[in-house]
């Protein structure tokens, strides 16, 4: 599944440097904006390494850094300086053309808005990724559609639009997108910051499944009491990552 260009390429010799391969590799990643009043260094010499299986919750003030940094793990956005290694891809060395192929089928994005377009119903939403990749044949995607709006509880709405429906069931359908193509990773971007605590819960409770599943799943977050429960957390500031903490993963209170 990951294919195109891998670190063995990069590296000639099939090793990677001799080092054991993590599901996710950030080495020496440096990421620098030119803005008006000069360059802004919004990464400075990450280095971060993400294993298989884990849920990784990423903590930080605003302009810490952390969406950039999960920027570099999805090809977002692409490093100043370093290697992203995701899988078997040299993530940072991929065109347009290669990251939109390769990111379709190995990582489901989360965003804090939803981002699902207001014209399509529920179930066309979570079907456009599969239809991007040309995964599944079209019987198959709606079956697909349907299972995954099952599986966040949403099925009775499949044929609705996004605005019929409330904030925390949307993130529940911009989860269900995520999942269309079933990547190995899933990355959110604060995807319980616009809502109440309870729907916050049970979108956790969601990610807590997926991991009991194999998924990986890293995720942005302000909300340190959902960090508490997550395998490990990883502070930034300032561009740099200043803590890492184990945590005993709780998915229920």
């Amino acid at each position: 599944m990951w294919g195109i260009f891998t670190k063995s390429d990069a590296n000639g010799n099939g090793a990677h440097d001799g080092q054991e391969n993590h599901l996710i590799d950030l080495r020496g990643v440096t990421k620098i904006y030119l803005t008006h009043a000069g360059e802004f260094v919004a990464l400075n010499d990450v280095n971060l390494t993400i294993e298989p299986g884990e849920f990784v919750a990423v903590l930080g003030k605003s302009g810490s850094g952390k969406s950039t940094l999960i920027n570099m793990i999805t090809g977002i956005d692409r490093p100043s300086r370093g290697e992203v290694y995701v899988g078997d891809i040299a993530a940072h060395t991929l065109n347009e053309n290669q990251m939109a192929r390769w990111r379709g089928r190995n990582v489901g994005i989360v965003f804090q808005f939803f981002q699902l377009l207001p014209t399509l119903t529920i179930l066309q939403n979570i079907m456009l990724p599969m239809d991007f990749c040309k995964m599944y044949t079209p019987r198959e995607r709606e079956q697909r559609g349907m299972m995954l709006l099952e599986m966040v509880g949403l099925e009775r709405h499949a044929h609705k639009l996004p605005t019929a429906i409330s904030g925390g069931q949307q993130q529940r359908v911009a989860i269900a997108r995520a999942l269309a193509n079933d990547p190995p990773i899933v990355v959110a971007d604060e995807p319980t910051g616009n809502l109440d605590s309870r729907t916050a819960e049970h979108i956790f409770e969601i990610f807590g499944k997926l991991i009991d599943t194999g998924k990986t799943i890293v995720m942005v977050t302000h909300d340190h009491d959902l960090a508490s429960r997550v395998h490990r957390t990883i502070h930034i500031a300032d561009g740099e990552i200043v803590t890492e903490q184990q945590e005993a993963l709780s998915i229920a209170n």
